[in-house]
């Protein structure tokens, strides 16, 4: 597909940060500044739908989306992780991993919805002190897996 954003590594600083790399997936530290710990996880191949891949990709890419889930868990400690994969704007597979707090700028609505109230900053710049531990993590959980 042409001009798919995600068919390409190139991250500016302010999208996120290329944690890992592999030949199928790739994971993303998004640079959210109302949600720290935000990752997406993209494959690598140009395809819309999980039922286009064969079910050995399915199981490598979702082995690798819970990988990343259970490393916010530790890392983050969210009250919730949200797994999304919704495709709407951007039809290549991906899915976003996002830790949620009861006092996040969005929560109990999705990250997509307006604002509803504002995270105390001392917690928000705790959080994104927290966040930079995620890659080592991140990379340690995918060892765990390859």
């Amino acid at each position: 597909m042409k001009n798919c954003a995600l068919c390409t590594d190139q991250l500016s600083p302010e999208e996120g940060e290329l944690i890992w790399r592999g030949d199928d997936c790739r994971v993303i530290l998004v640079n959210d500044p109302h949600l720290p710990g935000f990752c997406r996880v993209i494959w690598n191949h140009h395809v819309s739908e999980m039922s286009k891949l064969t079910f050995g990709e399915r199981e490598v890419f979702m082995s690798l989306v819970f990988a990343i889930e259970a490393a916010i868990r530790h890392v983050m400690q969210p009250d919730k992780v949200n797994l999304a994969s919704l495709g709407n704007q951007v039809p290549h597979l991906h899915w976003h991993v996002i830790p949620r707090y009861q006092d996040d700028a969005f929560f109990p609505g999705s990250v997509w919805s307006a604002k509803v109230q504002e995270t105390p900053s001392a917690i928000l710049e705790a959080r994104k002190q927290k966040a930079h531990a995620l890659p080592i993590e991140i990379r340690a959980a995918i060892s765990q897996l390859y």
